[in-house]
């Protein structure tokens, strides 16, 4: 094992030597509470748990929770139980880190020294106040014993034998006393309670990381370079500004609006309107124009409104076609009668709009600079 151990350590301390990692461990084993005694009948079972962490290959700390029973009593009268359970810090030294010479953190077999403080709760002494009932009066040393919950201060000192920490999985040989309050196991001492925990463990460790190996130097030899004449400085470029012309399409539309009398399909107004909206399609010959009528909802009814809607469309292209040299193919007249109110005052509905669209081109200048 001590040779499967050395080609271990050898192998994972490629990876440099470990920095630190966490851990979990699950423990169980048997306690004794020294009093006086027969020492194997105070032998009862306890189990533990435990996580923390290795902040350097030597140091270390854990946040450890045992318990289970305790056990005390008289060889001539008994002996009674009563639960309690343990909460400590403890503070972990790798004494196998600290005095070797290999940094790896990774030795088949560590030695950890454990100290620490904590708080234990012990309940259920039932048992315990019977046999103090039972013989009061007597000359048994139980004066005050306690009843219902009792609180303890618990000081730890303890020593660990645990298999290489750098696997994923550890087992662990642990053995520790705790200093405890003189009533914890109800009989007064004037000095306070021992108890002895012997556990056996198994733990789980992650999050190792290692620093870095440094690759070893190498040294070589200096080698002697002649500098080559240096070559003559190539002439800077030549900048050269350039302007592009750019032709882009960009729409172009037109609006208008013409308004009407109650049934009126055509008046001799707008004659201004008529010339922007056939200047529009004689500018632009891809450009076409739409002319929707409207009729006011206060006026008339549904059916004939859209009637007088479309009559006032039809008069309108057929003023712009018959006066002004309009193409019928490109204007679209279209009716909405009254299901439509472009505005919100009744008699401005009787009306028509025009829409027109095109699009024209223009010429952009963009300068750029070139080197030659």
């Amino acid at each position: 094992m001590l040779l499967m151990g050395s080609a271990v350590n050898a192998q994972e301390s490629e990876k440099g030597n470990l920095r630190s990692y966490n851990f979990i461990e699950l423990q169980g084993g048997g306690q004794l509470t020294f009093t006086d005694a027969k020492k194997d009948k105070l032998i009862t079972p306890v189990g533990a748990f435990s996580i923390g962490r290795y902040f350097s290959p030597v140091v270390g700390a854990r946040l450890h929770v045992n318990g289970w029973q305790a056990k005390s009593g008289f060889d001539d009268l008994g002996y009674y139980k009563w639960n309690y359970i343990t909460t400590n810090a403890d503070v972990l030294i790798n004494l196998t880190n600290l005095c070797a010479s290999n940094k790896s953190g990774s030795h088949f077999l560590n030695v950890i020294l454990l100290g620490g403080i904590g708080l234990t709760t012990a309940w259920d002494n039932d048992e315990a106040n019977v046999m103090a009932a039972a013989n009061r009066g007597s000359n048994l040393n139980m004066p005050l014993v306690w009843d219902g919950t009792r609180l303890s201060h618990n000081i730890r000192a303890g020593l660990r034998l645990e298999t290489n920490v750098t696997k994923p999985f550890g087992v662990s040989l642990e053995v520790n006393a705790n200093s405890l309050d003189d009533r914890f196991n109800s009989k007064m001492n004037d000095a306070d309670d021992w108890q002895v925990t012997a556990l056996l463990g198994l733990s789980f460790r992650f999050g190792h990381k290692y620093c870095k190996k440094q690759a070893p130097k190498v040294v070589e030899e200096p080698v002697v370079v002649v500098p080559e004449p240096e070559p003559e400085p190539a002439p800077e470029p030549k900048k050269v500004t350039v302007i592009d012309t750019i032709y882009k399409k960009v729409p172009v539309t037109i609006h208008e609006e013409k308004f009407y009398k109650i049934r009126e399909a055509d008046t001799e107004g707008g004659k201004s309107q008529m010339k922007r909206i056939s200047d529009f399609l004689k500018t632009y010959p891809d450009a076409k124009v739409k002319i929707v009528g409207y009729a006011d909802k206060g006026t008339g009814n549904a059916k004939l409104n859209v009637k007088y809607a479309q009559q006032r469309a039809d008069s309108f292209k057929k003023e712009l076609v018959d006066n002004y040299g309009a193409d019928a193919s490109r204007i679209e007249t279209d009716s909405k009668g009254d299901s439509v109110q472009p505005f919100s005052e009744n008699d401005k509905n009787r009306c028509v709009i025009i829409d027109g669209q095109a699009e024209k081109t223009v010429m952009e200048y963009v300068t750029r600079t070139v080197t030659e």
